[in-house]
């Protein structure tokens, strides 16, 4: 059976309200709960304007991506776009602007080979159709999994620094008690990944195998697709982990706080 996309959702004012009273409530309810950032700033204001900025964005590329589906160059600067605000988001996050340029080697790392490899094999075409939307999903697991992982391990040092040198005292290197440290911490940014592949089916249908359904396939095309996602995602999601953690316990990527 053919299912059409506003089956799932009908753009419309209706659609508009909804989406207005739902942000406005998420900003409501932090304000008032007095939620901050690392930084002290309020959670309310940095809400309403990533959800602005992601209307605005989703418009821009919404038109980006249908001018990119025409040509190779096209999809390939589009990824590459991808690539970059991943890598300048994730830098940032862990980093707070200090030395956020590492953050390239994890996202990288983990997507480029991946993506390599399903283009020469044929399992992705070369088509903006196709690349993009697997692109998008690798990237952003790199991303999620890059920020997590760096983030625990920075703030684990920071925690257990007594540990650190302790452990520098009984004749490790730095890397290496800096890595009995952080090791446990960066391995919870796996975390995530791995419940999403392990109850997939079961509490939520992601976005792959619904929006399969929705353009027409069968299910059982629809779960192929959401699987090779899935796996693909866990790859990539343990390279950047990994290359994360080895960055940190190296130095390289470390926040200086005022």
């Amino acid at each position: 059976m053919t299912f059409a996309a506003n089956a799932l959702l009908r753009v419309d004012l209706v659609f508009g309200v909804v989406l207005a009273s739902l942000l406005l409530a998420a900003v409501t309810l932090v304000s008032l709960a007095r939620l901050r950032q690392d930084d002290g700033s309020p959670y309310g204001p940095a809400l309403l304007t990533a959800g602005l900025r992601a209307a605005l964005q989703l418009a821009a590329v919404s038109w980006v991506i249908g001018w990119a589906m025409g040509a190779v160059p096209g999809v390939l600067a589009f990824v590459a776009l991808m690539c970059a605000v991943a890598i300048r988001t994730a830098g940032r996050r862990i980093t707070a602007h200090h030395s956020w340029w590492w953050a390239a080697a994890p996202v990288l790392l983990a997507v480029m080979p991946v993506l390599a490899a399903l283009l020469l094999t044929g399992l992705v075409p070369p088509r903006g159709v196709a690349l993009i939307p697997v692109a998008g999903i690798l990237v952003g697991g790199a991303m999620t999994a890059t920020v997590l992982a760096g983030r625990r391990a920075l703030e684990e040092l920071t925690t257990r620094h007594g540990e650190v040198e302790a452990a520098l005292a009984l004749g490790l290197s730095e890397r290496e008690a800096r890595l009995e440290v952080a090791r446990p911490a960066a391995s919870g940014a796996l975390v995530p990944g791995l419940d999403q592949t392990r109850t997939v089916g079961l509490v939520t249908l992601p976005g792959a195998f619904v929006g399969m359904l929705l353009g027409g396939a069968s299910p059982l095309m629809a779960g192929a697709v959401q699987l090779f996602v899935l796996v693909a995602l866990m790859e990539v999601q343990s390279v950047a982990v990994v290359v994360t953690l080895e960055l940190v316990a190296r130095g390289r990527m470390r926040r200086v706080r005022p």
